[in-house]
């Protein structure tokens, strides 16, 4: 599935995403990771039971209001106890499959908004 976003200037965008892989400006990624206008990092977790709260705490370091996670081709929701890290810091989390994250974050940063995206593939 395309995405497409023309009013960014943003150095990482997404331009696709299929089951296994999306695809940042001219780049495939077929492993998990975390994205924002202006920064783009692999992200160790390879599914919804892979994730620590370590990986919440390195979410919460990223400057931004509010974090999508996209869970892989399914919505699944990690455990209260995991978000700890996001609600301490008062960021905002969205859950949902990896494709809707991918539609969503493109949107948002199309309106400006200080989001990150850690999305598994």
């Amino acid at each position: 599935m395309k995405v497409h976003l023309t009013t960014s200037n943003s150095t990482y965008q997404i331009k696709n995403i299929d089951t296994n892989s999306v695809t940042i400006n001219d780049k495939k990624y077929s492993n998990s990771i975390i994205i924002m206008p202006e920064y783009l990092t692999d992200w160790q977790p390879t599914n919804v039971d892979d994730l620590k709260i370590a990986h919440f705490e390195t979410l919460a370091k990223l400057e931004v209001d509010i974090i999508i996670l996209g869970t892989g081709q399914t919505i699944h929701f990690p455990s209260a106890e995991l978000l700890s890290p996001l609600i301490e810091k008062s960021i905002g989390i969205e859950i949902m499959d990896t494709a809707a994250a991918c539609r969503t974050y493109t949107i948002l940063i199309s309106e400006g908004r200080k989001v990150a995206a850690g999305l598994l593939i």
